[in-house]
């Protein structure tokens, strides 16, 4: 690979990093209730996932194995989204984060689609 190459998966890998370390601070600060903690452990494990199944994705033995775990992290960025609007957030200021990381799962869920079509 080329140099330009490593930086920008780096650069994705430190983004999805960074949205994993996001949702877990903004989770930290939401009520705890029965719905909110049900939420929140589906929506820790879907919006990691996305950043570990990249990093497997870029260690992959083939093709095939690259697109499976890209694939992967489409549908956990999907899957985040789908939760961060289900939790309620505490207040406004919450709610703006709340948005923020929507549009973020929403952006790396189109990287994501945009890879798949590329490679194929």
């Amino acid at each position: 690979m080329t140099e330009i190459q490593n930086v920008i998966q780096y650069d994705l890998e430190e983004r999805t990093y960074l949205f994993a370390q996001r949702v877990i601070d903004f989770l930290n600060k939401q009520p705890k209730n029965i719905a909110n903690l049900e939420i929140s452990r589906q929506l820790v494990r879907s919006s990691g996932s996305v950043g570990a199944n990249y990093i497997e994705a870029n260690e992959s033995l083939s093709k095939k194995d690259f697109i499976v775990r890209i694939k992967i992290c489409r549908k956990e960025s999907k899957e985040s989204r789908y939760w961060l609007r289900l939790l309620k957030a505490r207040d406004n200021v919450e709610e703006n984060v709340k948005t923020q990381l929507i549009q973020e799962a929403t952006e790396l869920m189109k990287i994501f689609g945009s890879i798949l079509v590329k490679i194929k």
